[in-house]
């Protein structure tokens, strides 16, 4: 990848100081004695309802509920492209009742935004696979490839549809500026939801979506893919005949991934108790059905393991992100 640049919004530090130090007693029940998780839990979600964080969230709960017994409910803390949730699960530190559905703003937040965290600061659990993203448009549009809007990227304005300083099509869109010298304008919102309605009211001109957000309008003819950005086509019988970036001159790929993590400092009974639901959970009809549901590609990493991503995962994303 080549550097880039993507302007970070400031969080006021009077607000994010509230938000971090709320205690992490504030929510569940208390931990057993081995300090594994008891009674009821708390996944975080730091973005609002509707999106693919939210649907990640919802079905990393509803598959580690099953498999555990314990009631785990899903709250949504938005604001700040995500930083607002990632700090008030910064102030659940040692308590094993809380969990957050993690994704690659847990790397590009520290990195872009004047953040008390980083992926180190928390415990990551479980990867549970890599979510790509498509170029989508109104059906009515006069573009039908990604080399169309990027030629007319290059010739006047383009207005694109943002998720957050940080998002993945926020990095997607800023690839694509990189390789291909263009530029694009911008509009914030502050989830996928957000984003696709901000497409089909005519208020953007192209988006970059997850295939799960969108793959209703595409099946209602609302919308119309250009490209994908993954390595390789899609085999999902409904997205197959879309043509990657790659084969139409942009050289662009990436994945967010998706998984949840713990708070930082909590026991070596609470980890392994985790990972070990984390793997149940990966066994599981509910997972498959997540990973369909969503057109995502299944590569379940766990503890350590997922550390690691995270390491090599942020390297890449410092190139994009940080000049």
């Amino acid at each position: 990848m080549k550097s880039g640049r993507i302007g970070a919004a400031a969080l006021g530090t009077a607000a994010l100081l509230a938000l971090t130090a709320c205690s992490g007693a504030a929510g569940g029940s208390p931990a057993a004695e081995d300090g594994a998780p008891s009674g009821d839990v708390r996944m975080i979600v730091p973005f609002s309802a509707g999106g693919g964080s939210d649907q990640s969230g919802r079905a990393i709960a509803a598959g580690l509920e099953d498999g555990t017994g314990l009631n785990i409910s899903v709250e949504n803390r938005e604001g700040g492209s995500g930083a607002v949730g990632y700090s008030f699960f910064l102030g659940q530190d040692a308590n094993p009742n809380y969990l957050l559905a993690a994704e690659t703003a847990l790397l590009a937040l520290p990195l872009t935004q004047d953040v008390e965290f980083s992926y180190e600061s928390f415990t990551p659990i479980m990867k549970l696979g890599d979510d790509y993203t498509l170029l989508v448009v109104p059906a009515d549009s006069e573009w039908d490839t990604c080399s169309d809007v990027v030629t007319a990227a290059g010739d006047g304005r383009v207005v694109a549809a943002v998720s957050g300083a940080t998002s993945l099509d926020e990095i997607v869109f800023t690839l694509v500026e990189q390789d291909q010298d263009v530029e694009f304008d911008r509009v914030p919102f502050e989830s996928g939801s957000e984003v696709l309605a901000g497409l089909l009211g005519g208020q953007v001109d192209v988006a970059s979506l997850n295939p799960s957000e969108v793959l209703g309008q595409l099946e209602s003819g609302d919308l119309k893919a250009l490209c994908a950005f993954s390595d390789e086509r899609y085999e999902y019988e409904a997205l197959a005949e879309i043509p990657t970036a790659t084969e139409q001159g942009i050289d662009v790929s990436f994945a967010q991934f998706r998984g949840f993590i713990a708070p930082g400092n909590i026991t070596d009974e609470a980890r392994d108790f985790w990972i070990e639901a984390a793997e149940e959970f990966a066994e599981s009809d509910a997972y498959d059905t997540y990973i369909a549901d969503n057109v995502m590609q299944a590569n379940a990493v766990y503890g350590d393991d997922f550390v690691d991503y995270l390491e090599g995962n942020r390297a890449e994303l410092e190139k994009v992100l940080v000049k």
